[in-house]
């Protein structure tokens, strides 16, 4: 029998970022908020402990943080003609699981969105010809520009203690710092990390070339700090536990080391943990939300009752709860109608491996996550003269292998057997003396590119897993092509005794056995009206106003950077709205 609780003002779904930046914008306000998890309850402290959490083969490999894939997982086909068949193990991307969500365990790379790609199709249009975009490429203008998301990614650096060097301060370049960026209010709230040795071998291939290396703009501070909310951070000690590891020493940011602890104890905010949410209620009209459905820790089918709806869950799940509760229009991709689900993206990698000889010490196992390493911004975004390539899009380079860890981070020479003696000898001759550059590159939106509810597949309650379709198109392939020729040239002026390079070849289908990135995007989102978009430009739902969703979900098309320092921005752009103008009157924030 279903339990019916004690309605609240606001129901926040997923209790990560974006739900911890919205609780306490929402209990600051005053209201009575209810936060549901579908995972468990989990702190630095005794969660994320010394030695414990830096189990590599529990954590990095059995993905004790992550979400498990039998209860509810996605589905996944390259075609509308293939059958979509349940992603089983964890490959290509990992889905967090529990209070903090993937803000635990992500790396720390904080990025700024380019004020280019915020504006991609106006830009390239206006730059190339409305022709260079293909017929099938779906992008869209984000309906908010860089410049009125800087104070918010401002503030999201200073929560999140980053680390790095400016670029551009105020429309002053300064040397060290990304040339290519946004004008910046305010400087990184702390130093940039030194570069670790192999970052800074790529670095000085990259100015030899001609390009621009600078510090990874990371949320691990190397100093004590304290944010603006009164919490404090310790100085990282680059212990390489950090990507797939929440972090013990309080250095790198996660909702837990920066928001959570001004939030323990409040009396209008109460955080439900195992709570699985399986639908929005909506009423008679389907035009107001309710309140949510969610499944407590003991199987108790629970309701909600709640006036306003935050989802604040990860990309797929938000996309998954909008079509499993039929808020909005599914998209239709044989018409081109309809907004959920449209436009899922992803990203794509190349790489390079540079093994030096005994001489050179690389030492892998100093850094963690993006903490020392570099980055090359000259073949991002439109940083480059796209006209003679023929692609839309760019890709950051990542220099400097971080962590060393001796299961998942051991890379090895080209050509090297995956065990026996062998590969023994290329262990013990390579290790101390081998480092990497990665691209990561953007991935558009397409007609062809979305997700939808399986017509097959259920979970463990019984509801349609989501389905992805997804694959590569050619402006993909041509821009690793082009990566894979930036990282060879760079890899060659480094002079290492051997060198490979890898990167996905034209005509390959996206590959869910090897992971890439959890950088996933799309299916709800943003635009300048409902006939292009799920949310406003406030990240409020055009069908169900009192529905807001936040994440990557709201990304037209992806980025070839981290997505959460755009994450946090959009978030705070939308919670100043929200605390300023809906809670004083609840309505549409735009006008459809």
């Amino acid at each position: 029998m279903t339990r019916r609780l004690k309605p609240v003002d606001a129901v926040i779904v997923g209790y990560g970022w974006t739900g911890a930046i919205m609780a306490k914008t929402l209990s600051d306000a005053g209201l009575n908020v209810v936060a549901l998890e579908r995972g468990p309850a989990r702190d630095t402290s005794p969660d994320f402990e010394y030695p414990r959490i830096i189990d590599e083969l529990r954590h990095g490999v059995r993905g004790d943080l992550w979400q498990r894939l039998a209860t509810e997982t996605v589905t996944i086909r390259h075609r509308m003609d293939h059958v979509a068949v349940p992603y089983r193990q964890y490959g290509s991307f990992i889905l967090g699981n529990g209070v903090g969500g993937a803000g635990v365990h992500w790396n720390g790379q904080l990025f700024r969105a380019d004020p280019v790609d915020m504006q991609i199709r106006s830009h390239y249009s206006g730059r190339y010809g409305r022709s260079f975009i293909p017929d099938d490429m779906t992008i869209q203008d984000y309906p908010v520009s860089y410049a009125e998301l800087e104070p918010y990614f401002d503030h999201f650096e200073k929560v999140c203690a980053a680390s790095g060097s400016a670029g551009n301060l105020r429309g002053t370049l300064h040397a060290g710092g990304n040339p290519f960026e946004g004008i910046r209010s305010n400087a990184y709230p702390t130093p940039a990390m030194p570069a670790i040795e192999g970052a800074r071998r790529v670095a000085e291939a990259a100015k030899g070339l001609g390009y621009h290396p600078f510090p990874m703009p990371n949320a691990n501070t190397p100093v004590p700090y304290t944010n603006p909310y009164g919490v404090r951070l310790g100085p990282c000690n680059l212990c390489g536990f950090c990507d797939l590891f929440g972090c013990f020493l309080y250095s790198k940011a996660s909702p837990q080391t920066t928001i959570l602890p001004v939030l323990t104890g409040r009396s209008n905010l109460e955080v439900r943990t195992d709570s699985m949410v399986t639908r929005v209620l909506l009423d008679s009209d389907g035009q107001r939300a309710t309140g949510v459905v969610y499944i407590d820790k003991d199987g108790q089918e629970c309701v909600q009752p709640a006036e306003l709806v935050m989802l604040c869950a990860f990309q797929l799940h938000n996309v998954r709860l909008l079509l499993l509760s039929g808020i909005g229009v599914p998209y239709d991709p044989t018409t081109g109608r309809g907004t959920v689900g449209k436009n899922f993206a992803y990203q794509i990698c190349s790489g390079a491996t540079m093994t030096f000889n005994e001489d050179v010490h690389i030492n892998p196992f100093i850094g963690a996550g993006g903490a020392g390493q570099i980055v090359i911004d000259d073949f991002n975004s439109d940083h480059f003269d796209h006209a003679e390539h023929g692609f839309v899009g760019g890709s950051a380079i990542f220099g400097g292998a971080t962590g060393g860890r001796p299961i998942k981070q051991m890379p090895l020479p080209p050509g090297t057997p995956r065990w026996g003696e062998k590969w023994k000898e290329a262990v013990r001759r390579s290790y101390r003396h081998t480092t990497t550059a990665t691209a990561i590159g953007s991935v558009m939106g397409y007609r062809d590119r979305y997700l939808d509810l399986d017509p097959t597949y259920k979970d463990a309650f019984g509801q349609p897993l989501l389905r992805m379709t997804f694959d590569w198109h050619e402006n993909e392939y041509r821009m690793a092509a082009f990566c894979a020729d930036k990282l060879d040239e760079i890899a060659r002026a480094m002079n290492p005794e051997s060198y490979g390079v890898s990167s996905i070849k034209a005509g390959t289908t996206y590959d869910t056995r090897k992971y890439q990135t959890t950088h996933l995007t799309g299916g709800a989102i943003m635009g300048s009206d409902p006939t292009n978009s799920v949310v406003n430009r406030y990240s409020q739902c055009w069908d169900v106003p009192n529905v807001f969703v936040y994440g990557s979900s709201s990304f037209p098309q992806n980025l070839g950077y981290n997505p959460t320092g755009l994450i946090g921005a959009l978030t705070y752009f939308s919670a100043a709205r929200l605390r300023d103008n809906y809670l004083a009157s609840p309505s549409r924030l735009v006008d459809a």
